[in-house]
């Protein structure tokens, strides 16, 4: 498996994971409906798990922009290489919500909420604060992005080993910081999704919060910068 299809591949299994569970809660007349966000948090980990599983072997399993990012500035990655992997990764989101649509696509037309529906794809704040919501996002990618940098030295990425490891950061980070912003942690987790609702014939759909989109990737992106510059000084 060469290493953009590893990452493509194992993007598109997080978010089918990911928004599979969401769909399994929120959707009308599923097996799922109503469980609760610690079913989605753990939904979320699993797909993290069994990508990173998938991925690592032939990518180092970046599978988020951030991440990529992060190793790039900490020297563990090839400047070069970043957009080759950022596309894999937005290609993969996009392919893993077009699967999970796939598959809840009775649910979605049983289901009269519209917000409801976007929500399956991508995330929004409870309370609508956008620098608040960018500093949330931030905070949570710092923590994720300090551990993955940890568990890859000295690799470009993360070794089949340290796939439950970092799902359990994921999971740990859902439950506690996934309240204010639904916890993106990663640009292509958002975007990707957030592009295949506006693409996709969802009936009695909303429009895709196109306002709100940049958020979800900005605030990671700073949370993983922020994350390179600690771990430099500190490995220095």
């Amino acid at each position: 498996m060469n290493p953009f299809f590893a990452e493509f591949l194992g993007t598109a299994v997080i978010i089918l994971f990911g928004g599979g569970v969401v769909a399994n809660v929120l959707l009308n007349k599923t097996k799922g409906n109503n469980s609760g966000w610690i079913v989605i948090t753990f939904g979320w980990a699993t797909g993290v798990f069994t990508g990173v599983s998938i991925a690592a072997p032939y990518s180092g399993a970046h599978l988020n922009p951030a991440i990529t990012l992060a190793l790039v500035l900490t020297d563990k990655f090839s400047l070069s290489l970043l957009p080759l992997y950022v596309a894999a990764q937005l290609l993969g989101a996009m392919a893993g919500a077009l699967m999970v649509w796939l598959a809840y696509k009775k649910h979605f037309e049983a289901t009269e909420d519209a917000d409801l529906k976007l929500a399956v794809f991508c995330t929004s704040p409870n309370i609508r604060s956008f620098w608040h919501n960018v500093m949330t996002e931030a905070i949570a990618t710092f923590i994720l992005s300090i551990a993955v940098l940890d568990m890859a030295k000295p690799d470009i990425g993360l070794g089949s080993l340290n796939a439950l490891p970092v799902a359990i950061v994921v999971l740990g980070l859902g439950l506690s910081m996934g309240g204010p912003t639904g916890y993106a942690i990663n640009p292509a987790r958002d975007l990707g999704p957030r592009i295949m609702h506006l693409l996709l014939p969802i009936p009695l759909k909303r429009k895709s919060d196109w306002k709100y989109a940049w958020v979800p990737v900005i605030g990671p992106l700073i949370g993983a910068t922020f994350a390179a510059f600690l771990f430099v000084m500190v490995a220095k």
